[in-house]
């Protein structure tokens, strides 16, 4: 022990003589600047450097000639040698900073690098990264100082420059980035082959002028240790993993998005294997595939991270990491691994960070994770997990993320998870979690220190009330949105003193917004929206200073938008819209300069908006206000300060003038002014402003005028929506490559330069209904393959419809009602086998129905042929037609017999339908995945109890078979039966005979039953009476006789629905005999009043009509003394009638006065 402290105390003492002797052994570096003076040439090139530079942010502060900073070694990013005084770093790199509110800034020096720099020749270390250098501003003397050791030119932009033409001199260099600083231009990577000692290389984020073609130059650099190319075009290095293998002395490679060609495992030799290989990153390289897992095998033992993530790996896991028993880090995410984790995963226990996300991984998650004690990151999300959770994740004690989202865990989450108290981050959203709130969230409440950062238990089936997290006061996120949460927040959330997000929103919490809710100052994010809050907006919401998002949508929030809001200066997003807030909107809000989104539609609000609601609105891009009684008050010449690429003013009164400083918003994508009161005339520099449109709804105004353009407009797959207004004239041609076309009622007259230009198509819907558009359909429809709807109804064409339009191979629905349209339905619609509506009632179509409507759309759902001049029988095949929903083939002079085989429409024998409307979607453009989907729903008009109807948000309600007014025969077949989803069933008005089917009674979905003026005999069914939904029924002017049957519907009918059968009794008619056989003393010539008007009686009445007119105008016409006769006698009638009525008036007037 003696001898051990001896030899202590004489170490001590040769320490302190070291000091002595050499004071820098224990000064610190920034200390041997101060005694160490600068070389009074390198501080003159520093100033120099400083002078030529735009040092905005003072970084370079420390540097100048007064007497204190003489010293440059005393600078700050400037190091010198504590020898000899020679500066050898040079730090001129920008500061990346992040603020308070996340927000990520840049402090760069700008200017340029004075050629001084090349007095610096003892400099080994230089730093010029992030600071956005051009060509010009880096001088290429840099290139040859030769000591350089360190180059960091990172995010520059050096295209162009000579530097990348010199980089080769500078082969002393062990460090080199050039990242995100090259673009266009090409490295002269020969010359990289010069800098045998380069041991870090990094080239990554650079856009070359063209691919990189090989990789020889890299086996040159046998020093390197550290390679990224992330990136960078490989596509055409098909050598790249043979290159990459000849480097022995390779840690770290890094080759994420380099497009590389798929390896070629067999070109490979085991000579040059690194055998220091630790980090590989190959992600994002769809065509690597599992194939690289052959190389990989050489690194077993030294890989300690390994990135294969979006690499397209599939099938199972492979066993090559049973015996990676270094492995820190593994991502195989977004993959098609498929089947159960391996339990081989238990032996790599050094394991800290495990990612199998967004794979197609199967099973229960498996209990050797719990052996994974090193463990702090596990992502299992978006996999097809099933189960829950093994408790034994409990013994994984360092665990401090954990990833679980998007899977089924609906047998939930054991309560032991609770004990993970280093837990700082919990996804489980989307998983069918279901029942109160897990347990485990109480139970960390027992954990001794909290770490929980970031909870998500979003959109799953959780029920019950808010939790108590009292305790939680690291957490800073929390989302519990899309569940079944009910009940009130409790104050108590004000103690929750880290929270910077809160998203409670799409759950059923109501009662107020808690006032400690401004107790939160860190909070930036909150979404309450969708679900049912009242009261006022708390004031305490004001005082939240950060708060960039605010979302109170869709709950019952009643009062006025308060004035506090514009104190909220940090805001950027505000969404107040379908609440029930009412007054007006306060000027305050315009004092929030950093807002860019603002929703107040659908609410009650009401007044006058000024220019001053928008004064400080600079950076505003999208604007609501739709559905609204707001009035736009502003001047003529108004100047907007924002740019919006969002505006909708739906239901405001921004007319009667069309709006000029909408000319302003040239950044205009998606524009609402529909109901806006508009009565002007349609602009002329309306589509030379909104070149860039994608949406554009000026429906239901009464704009008027003409489309017309003077100059050229390219407008392709914009949604345009002008209907309900006054526009007339023709329709431009360059519409035609609009994806969403509705310009429906309106006045317009023309469309054949429109339907028949040149250019390709690309519309998928045409509403040009209801205008004033005459003359021969054109038959111009081969350019327009993508059109999925087109409805030209009501107006005026003439003519046959054209055969092109079985070009139309995409189309869903056909409207061609209400025109003058005439001939026979082309055969070429067969090919249009998507149809599902076809509407061409109301024309003059002739012909009979064809057979090949039920055999090659097989998809239709509404058939309308009713009010024309179609003959034949009704084809057998119209049974193949198994979703068919409404068959209307009324007024027509169709014969024949009604198909037994009715009961195999499929659709009709449904009964009920889960969607009210019958609704298309489309895609607006060819783009997969689709960038958006638009809906449309069918309408439809038809004869309803009576009175003609249209239908539209209940069309898919409406089950019905009208085959009324036509020329049947035969009798009802009893199949009609077994269609027991009927709503309304019309077979009047023909010439039907047999009885009513016993059976009718099934169709118990049945609101309208009209078997009217046929011949029908027999009796009435009695299943009849269970058809209890029956509203209206009319079996008048049949044969029918005996009792109608008892039931409450059948009795409430106007005896009118039973006229015209004589041998029929009952109530609501007259009682039945005893002998119930008929009515008692009913008179046998009872007929029905449209038997007596035959066909003789029509020519005798025209006959009669023909001889009497020209009997008595002919004599007029061709007799001028008769003529004049007439006339004299027509006048001294009239003037006999004037006097007379004259006379009576006086007298009634005389004898009023005598009676007062």
């Amino acid at each position: 022990m003696e001898l051990e402290r001896w030899l202590k105390l004489a170490y001590a003492i040769s320490i302190l003589i070291l000091m002595h002797i050499n004071p820098s052994l224990c000064i610190g570096h920034n200390h041997a600047n101060v005694t160490t003076r600068c070389v009074e040439r390198e501080r003159d090139a520093l100033l120099a450097i400083k002078q030529d530079l735009v040092d905005e942010y003072n970084l370079l502060s420390s540097w100048g000639s007064e007497a204190k900073k003489q010293d440059c070694c005393g600078w700050e990013r400037v190091h010198c040698d504590h020898q000899t005084g020679h500066v050898i770093q040079l730090h001129l790199g920008g500061l990346e900073m992040i603020s308070s509110q996340g927000e990520y800034a840049l402090k760069t020096l700008q200017g340029e690098i004075s050629p001084k720099i090349i007095e610096l020749q003892y400099l080994e270390y230089l730093d010029l990264s992030c600071n956005a250098f051009s060509e010009s501003q880096i001088p290429s003397v840099i290139c040859s100082m030769s000591n350089l050791r360190h180059l960091d030119l990172n995010s520059n932009d050096l295209t162009g420059s000579k530097i990348l033409e010199l980089i080769g001199n500078l082969t002393n260099l062990r460090y080199l980035d050039l990242s995100d600083a090259v673009f266009g231009s090409e490295i002269p990577f020969h010359q990289l082959g010069n800098l045998t000692h380069l041991q870090y290389l990094n080239l990554s984020y650079n856009d070359f002028a063209q691919a990189v073609e090989n990789l020889n130059w890299l086996p040159y650099l046998s020093s390197l240790k550290y390679l990224d190319l992330s990136l960078v075009d490989l596509s055409m290095a098909f050598d790249w993993l043979e290159t990459i293998n000849k480097l022995p002395n390779l840690r770290n490679l890094t080759l994420m998005g380099s497009e590389l060609p798929p390896p070629i495992l067999s070109t490979l030799s085991r000579i040059n294997y690194s055998s220091s290989l630790v980090s590989v990153d190959l992600s994002i390289n769809p065509t690597v595939s599992s194939a690289i897992f052959k190389w990989l095998c050489n690194y077993i033992t030294t890989l300690v991270h390994l990135d294969l993530s979006f690499t397209q790996l599939s099938d199972l896991i492979p066993d090559i990491f049973l015996n990676m028993s270094s492995l820190v880090s593994l991502d195989l995410s977004s993959n098609q691994l498929s089947g159960l984790i391996p339990d081989f995963f238990k032996n790599t226990s050094s394991l800290e960070s495990l990612d199998l996300s967004s794979n197609q991984l199967s099973g229960l998650i498996p209990n050797a994770f719990a052996n994974l004690r090193s463990l702090k990151s596990l992502d299992l999300s978006s996999n097809q997990f099933s189960g829950f959770i093994p408790g034994a994740f409990a013994n994984m004690s360092s665990l401090a993320n954990l990833a679980l989202f998007n899977n089924s865990l609906e047998r939930g989450i054991p309560t032991s998870i609770g004990q993970l108290c280093s837990l700082q981050y919990l996804s489980i959203s989307g998983c069918n979690l279901p029942g109160q709130l897990p347990e485990f969230v109480q139970r960390w409440s027992t954990c001794p220190q909290n770490s929980l950062e970031f909870l998500d238990l979003s959109n799953n089936d959780l029920v019950g009330t808010f939790p108590s997290l009292t305790n939680f006061s690291s957490l800073e996120e929390l989302h519990i949105s899309e569940n079944q949460l009910s009940g009130i927040i409790p104050e108590s959330i004000g103690k929750l003193s880290s929270l910077k997000a809160l998203d409670l929103s799409e759950n059923q919490f109501s009662g107020m917004i808690p006032k400690s809710i401004g107790k939160l100052a860190s909070l930036q994010y909150v979404d309450l929206s969708r679900n049912q809050f009242s009261g006022k907006i708390p004031e305490s919401i004001g005082q939240l200073s950060s708060l960039a998002l605010l979302s109170l949508s869709g709950n019952q929030l009643s009062g006025r938008i308060p004035e506090w809001i514009g104190q909220l200066s940090s805001l950027r997003y505000l969404n107040f819209s379908v609440n029930q807030l009412c007054g007006r909107i306060p000027k305050s809000i315009g004092h929030l300069s950093n807002l860019s989104f603002l929703d107040l539609g659908m609410n009650s609000l009401k007044g006058k908006i000024s220019e001053s609601h928008f004064s400080k609105l600079f950076n505003l891009k999208e604007l609501d206000l739709s559905n609204s009684l707001l009035e736009f008050n502003v001047t003529y010449d108004w100047l907007p300060p924002f740019q919006l690429y969002f505006l909708r003013l739906r239901s405001c009164q921004v007319g009667p003038y069309f709006p000029k400083w909408l000319r302003t918003q040239k950044g205009l994508s998606h524009l609402d002014m529909s109901y806006a009161n508009i009565s002007d005339v349609f602009p002329s520099w309306f589509w030379s402003v909104f070149g860039d449109i994608q949406t554009i709804d000026l429906s239901h105004n009464q704009i008027r005028g003409t489309l017309w353009s003077s100059e050229a407009v390219s407008f392709s797959g914009v949604e345009v929506r002008f209907s309900l207004n006054q526009l007339e004239g023709p329709i431009p041609s360059f519409l035609s490559n609009a994806s969403y076309l509705d310009l429906s009622d309106n006045k317009f007259s023309e469309m054949t330069s429109f339907l028949c230009s040149s250019n390709v198509k690309i519309s998928k819907f045409l509403d040009l209904s209801k205008n004033h558009i005459s003359g021969e359909l054109p038959d111009c429809w081969r350019h327009w393959d993508n059109l999925e709807l087109l409805d030209l109804s009501n107006n005026s064409f003439s003519g046959k419809i054209p055969p092109n339009m079985g070009r139309l191979l995409r189309i869903k629905t056909l409207k061609l009602r209400s025109n003058r349209l005439v001939g026979e339905l082309p055969s070429s619609l067969k090919n249009c086998t998507s149809l599902n509506v076809i509407d061409l009632g109301n024309n003059k179509l002739s012909s009979s129905v064809p057979e090949w409507l039920g055999v090659s759309l097989p998809n239709l759902v509404i058939l309308m042929l009713q009010f024309n001049q179609l003959s034949g029988s009704l084809p057998s095949q119209l049974c193949h037609l198994a979703h068919l929903q409404i068959l209307d083939v009324s007024m027509n002079v169709i014969s024949g017999t009604i198909p037994k085989c009715l009961n195999n429409l499929t659709s009709l024998a449904q009964e009920g339908n889960s969607n009210l409307t019958i609704r298309h979607s489309f895609n607006t453009s060819d783009a997969e995945p689709p960038m958006s989907s638009l809906y449309y729903e069918d309408d439809a008009t038809f004869m309803w109890k009576g009175t003609l109807s249209s239908y539209k948000s209940t069309l898919g309600l409406v089950k019905r078979i009208d085959l009324s007014s036509n020329r049947l025969t035969g009798e009802i077949p009893s199949e009609i039966t077994h269609l027991v989803g009927l709503v309304s069933l019309n077979l009047s008005r023909n010439n039907l005979t047999g009885q009513i089917p016993l059976e009718i009674g099934k169709l118990k979905s049945l609101d309208s039953l009209d078997l009217s003026r046929n011949k029908i005999g027999g009796g009435i069914p009695t299943s009849l009476v269970w058809v209890y939904g029956l509203g209206v029924m009319d079996l008048s002017y049949n044969n029918l006789s005996g009792e109608i049957p008892t039931g409450t519907q059948l009795q409430s009918f106007d005896p009118s629905f039973y006229a015209g059968n004589p041998q029929l009794c009952g109530l609501p008619l007259e009682v039945c005999n005893p002998e119930g056989t008929g009515r008692p003393n009913v008179s046998s010539d009872q007929e029905d009043p449209d038997e007596l008007i035959t066909q003789g009686f029509y020519i005798s009445l025209g006959l009669g009509f023909a001889v009497g007119f020209w009997g008595v105008c002919g004599s007029l016409i061709f007799k001028r003394s008769w003529r004049y006769a007439y006339y004299n006698f027509l006048n001294a009638l009239n003037d006999w009638l004037y006097v007379r009525v004259a006379l009576i008036k006086r007298q009634l007037w005389d004898m009023l006065n005598r009676q007062s």
